[in-house]
């Protein structure tokens, strides 16, 4: 956040206050690597001394750490009485906007709201009747199933027809390939269960998912973002920090990533691949929007010999949210891995919520409602963009498909965010999307939000203000 330029000699104990402030509310957790000078000094446009008096405030009150080679770190233990050794510089007004209150403000979203920090789709756009249609033939159904626990792989037919599916984009993975999941959070977790122990290198995306960060952060893990270009991630960003950091995983998407919309390019994806074996790293693959994009797009796991690739998708962003069915696929040794994760963590996954999808996806009406919410999200997001560019923001991309524009409001947009939230306007500000959490112009805006005229006029009227 650019901090005020008539105040120089503040500038940097009002730096270290809004990093102690996020260190204090959890918003940097304990282990996330933080910007370097140089990039923190353009993030918050200061210069390198003033980012550099700040860390030192901030060892100082014993809140991040110095790593001779790597960087600087938010401590492992810190507390409240430390973060306010900094109470005598000026704070952020207001409450904290971290993941958390991004999630909550997201389940009070009210139904059928076209909400710019949205993160899923318009109901309308669904098809509730293919759903509840589906539910009641499961019920229908004879056995006793109803009554035991599923199978701990998941259930069959599903696997089979999700086998079929993966094959159409290029994947090739047989049933015994892959386990079902509640939902493709829960993948994560089993996947960071086998690989992860406190003190491990998590690469992730930045920007990318803001769920992300937390969840692997609760395992102990380092997460250190690469920065994400229109092509997938930075690759000579990638290679520098592998020249020096020994990640257990990367963590990316490969299609319609959330939050710019892009997609990854064959050449990105086979250097990707290079050197995750050159430096013995696995990647998870995370396909939750893959359905959004049709069967077009590189998957790295089509690329793959089996033994890199941990691919990840589900069916919330597509069919419905409260089924929680997702599932990972990878090489059989490390599935089988995976499987036993899974038992032991949760037995097994509800197998009406598998027995209702399994119906559905082999369905051909599960496609044509995939094409007319492809077409839609294609009309939406061109009007949106329009709108957003007419207001004076900067979109990056063009954003390949999906349910999101990455848009730089030249603000930061923790400040838009909490405006928005007195007046009822759901936003997505740019900071919950980097692992460093620091403030951004940046904000991911939902396609749709050009049906929603309220959050566009205070969009405008924001924009107007600045």
């Amino acid at each position: 956040m650019p901090l005020e330029p008539k105040q120089d000699h503040r500038l940097p104990a009002q730096l270290a206050a809004q990093l102690a402030q996020r260190i204090e509310t959890h918003a940097l957790r304990p282990g996330t690597r933080l910007p370097s000078i140089r990039h923190c000094a353009v993030e918050s446009r200061v210069s390198r001394s003033t980012v550099v008096e700040a860390y030192d405030r901030l060892i100082a009150a014993g809140l991040i750490e110095s790593r001779r080679g790597s960087g600087f770190y938010v401590r492992l233990r810190q507390t409240a009485k430390q973060a306010r050794r900094l109470a005598a510089s000026p704070s952020l007004p207001g409450s904290p906007l971290d993941v958390n209150w991004l999630l909550r403000a997201q389940r009070r979203q009210s139904p059928g709201s076209e909400q710019p920090g949205a993160g899923l789709l318009p109901e309308s756009w669904l098809d509730h009747e293919m759903v509840a249609a589906a539910v009641r033939g499961v019920g229908r159904s004879r056995g006793s199933w109803l009554l035991k626990y599923g199978s701990i792989e998941g259930y069959l037919p599903l696997r089979e027809a999700l086998s079929t599916r993966l094959a159409q984009v290029g994947i090739d993975a047989a049933p015994d390939q892959i386990v079902t999941t509640s939902g493709a959070t829960s993948a994560m977790d089993i996947v960071a269960r086998r690989f992860l122990a406190p003190g491990d290198l998590v690469f992730v995306e930045d920007p990318a998912w803001f769920v992300m960060f937390a969840r692997f952060a609760a395992f102990g893990a380092r997460i250190v973002g690469v920065p994400r270009g229109p092509d997938g991630p930075d690759i000579a960003a990638l290679e520098s920090l592998l020249a020096h950091e020994k990640p257990k995983l990367f963590i990316m998407s490969s299609v319609l990533h959330n939050p710019t919309g892009s997609s990854l390019s064959a050449l990105n994806a086979t250097r990707l691949l290079q050197l995750a074996g050159q430096h013995d790293f696995m990647i998870l693959e995370d396909d939750i929007y893959g359905d959004l994009h049709g069967r077009h797009g590189v998957r790295l796991a089509g690329l793959d010999d089996g033994r890199r690739v941990i691919y990840v998708g589900g069916f919330s962003k597509s069919l419905a949210a409260n089924l929680r069915v997702g599932f990972v696929a990878a090489h059989p040794a490390l599935v089988r891995e995976l499987r036993d994760i899974k038992a032991l963590t949760g037995l097994a996954t509800p197998e009406l919520s598998e027995r209702v999808v399994a119906r559905i996806i082999v369905d051909r009406a599960y496609e044509r409602m995939l094409e007319r919410v492809r077409d839609r999200l294609d009309e939406c997001r061109e009007r949106t963009a329009r709108a957003i560019l007419d207001m004076g923001a900067r979109i990056a991309g063009p954003p390949t498909g999906g349910m999101y524009l990455w848009a730089d409001f030249g603000r930061d947009t923790n400040e838009l965010a909490a405006a928005g939230s007195r007046e009822g306007i759901l936003l997505a500000p740019g900071s919950l999307f980097s692992p460093t959490q620091l403030p951004s112009t940046w904000m991911r805006v939902a396609a749709a939000t050009c049906l929603n005229e309220q959050a566009m006029s205070f969009l405008r009227r924001a924009m107007f203000r600045s």
